[in-house]
């Protein structure tokens, strides 16, 4: 999006520096250079530090995103916000501010399941990177908390900022009428999922057969491991015999934790029940507040007869949304069990900018093809449905508009261009901050970026 990376370079390397910039390595740059990475530290602040191959890593992801900054610009645009991270950090330090550790493992395990989802696998992305899941989370740790810690300054420094209708109009009038950005289709589309419950019997049966598993290691001596490759359901962990990994307090279902740390290094739990199916756990380790254990988890599945009764409830609910005795949105509240759309009102987000209206490219292509035939303002009659971890249901698809392509105007994109004039608030913030900040810190740095902005009024 042209205003976005135009005007508000600051705020997309905010985002990559604290989310993408942990897919890069430097053995992912040396590739892309074709040669080894010669590092040295290029800034100082306090005892935290800014390496070259830091500033060359973002610059590399940030040219990716298409910024149209000039090449001095943009790495001076990717040092300069280097700069504030650390020194949020140092000042982080010097305010004892803190994260606590659960927090951290749970951020920890949304990133891990987010870049599994992104690569496709668990074994793609140990293959990809050569390392283990578990290599892979001492790694990262450090980097969750310190991007927990710059967060939690950002937003107190920008807590308070808001922008009026005024602000956003004077915001898009100052762009100049030659950069204003061109804008694809776009789309507005919802769903309410129902899923299939799962049946009393279907129960009975998945915890039956761990039982059974369970019998064959404690009574037949047939190691945990070979049974969970052979017939556990967590695709993540079955290859690797269920083992998870070390996770802290807090990372795991309450149900599953539970059982595991009731146990001794060794010891097997009894059958445990979560929102994911039927467990058995095997303790293999605990180290302070940390803990190492694998599973065999078979999951209950839903019979016809229970999506049946999804398909009956959502042709109702799909009657009364035709009826317009209820809205869309309430219903998708009160009835869809698809948590991430019903918090958006059953509507999908688009994953650049968070808002509901959505760039066709950046759709899911089965929701597309979906709803090309149809018009807006109507629905899809119910269909089979499964979510990502095989959970079987049905659900109805909301396509409420279409946005044909459009130059930026403030009528059709005003959500956008608020959006980006807060960001441009928020960002001025920051740099206020640091400006009134930096006495308070040690800050010292390399000649090859003292034409920044930002160091250009500065006496270092």
């Amino acid at each position: 999006m042209k205003v976005l990376t135009l005007y508000l370079p600051k705020i997309l390397l905010l985002k990559f520096l604290s989310v993408g910039f942990l897919l890069w390595s430097k053995a992912a740059m040396a590739q892309y250079q074709g040669g080894p990475v010669v590092d040295k530290i290029v800034a100082k602040i306090d005892n935290q530090i800014i390496l070259k191959s830091e500033v060359e890593l973002g610059y590399l992801q940030a040219k990716q995103q298409n910024s149209g900054l000039p090449e001095s610009n943009l790495k001076c645009k990717v040092f300069e916000q280097l700069l504030i991270n650390k020194m949020m950090l140092a000042k982080a330090d010097i305010d004892s501010v803190t994260v606590e550790d659960n927090m951290v493992d749970d951020q920890l395990t949304r990133r891990m399941n987010y870049m599994i989802q992104t690569i496709g696998s668990k074994e793609k992305l140990e293959e990809y990177y050569h390392k283990t899941i578990d290599q892979f989370k001492e790694e990262l740790k450090k980097d969750v908390r310190d991007q927990m810690l710059i967060q939690k300054v950002q937003e107190s420094i920008s807590k308070n900022i808001k922008v009026t209708p005024n602000e956003v109009k004077r915001f898009f009038n100052d762009i100049p009428k030659d950069s204003l950005p061109f804008f694809s289709t776009e789309v507005e589309v919802g769903q309410i999922v129902i899923l299939g419950k799962v049946g009393k019997s279907r129960k009975i049966e998945a915890r039956k057969k761990l039982e059974d598993i369970k019998k064959q290691i404690v009574e037949g001596g047939v190691d945990f491991e070979f049974l969970a490759k052979a017939y556990s359901e967590d695709p993540g962990s079955a290859k690797d015999g269920g083992n998870l990994g070390f996770w802290g307090k807090g990372a795991m279902v309450p149900e599953y934790e539970a059982a595991a740390l009731k146990l001794e290094p060794k010891g097997i739990s009894e059958i445990v029940e979560s929102p994911f199916g039927f467990h058995l756990i095997q303790l293999l380790e605990k180290k302070g507040n940390e803990y190492n254990s694998r599973h065999i988890l078979i999951k209950p599945e839903s019979g016809e007869e229970d999506i049946m009764v999804s398909f009956t409830r959502l042709d109702s609910i799909r009657k009364a949304l035709v009826g317009d005795s209820i809205k869309f949105e309430d219903a998708a509240k009160k009835y869809s069990e698809d948590k991430e759309t019903t918090q958006n009102g059953g509507f999908f987000a688009d994953p650049q900018t968070g808002l509901t209206k959505i760039a066709t490219e950046n759709l899911d292509p089965a929701i597309f093809f979906k709803i090309d035939s149809l018009k807006p303002g109507t629905y899809t009659k119910p269909e089979a449905f499964k979510t990502q971890d095989g959970k079987k249901g049905a659900r109805i698809l909301y396509f409420k508009s279409k946005i044909l392509p459009h130059e930026a105007n403030l009528k059709q994109d005003y959500q956008k261009i608020q959006m980006a004039t807060l960001e441009k608030k928020k960002g001025e913030a920051i740099k206020s901050w640091f400006r009134k900040t930096k006495s308070e810190v040690f800050i010292s740095r390399e000649k090859d970026y003292a034409d920044c902005e930002i160091l250009k009024d500065e006496d270092f």
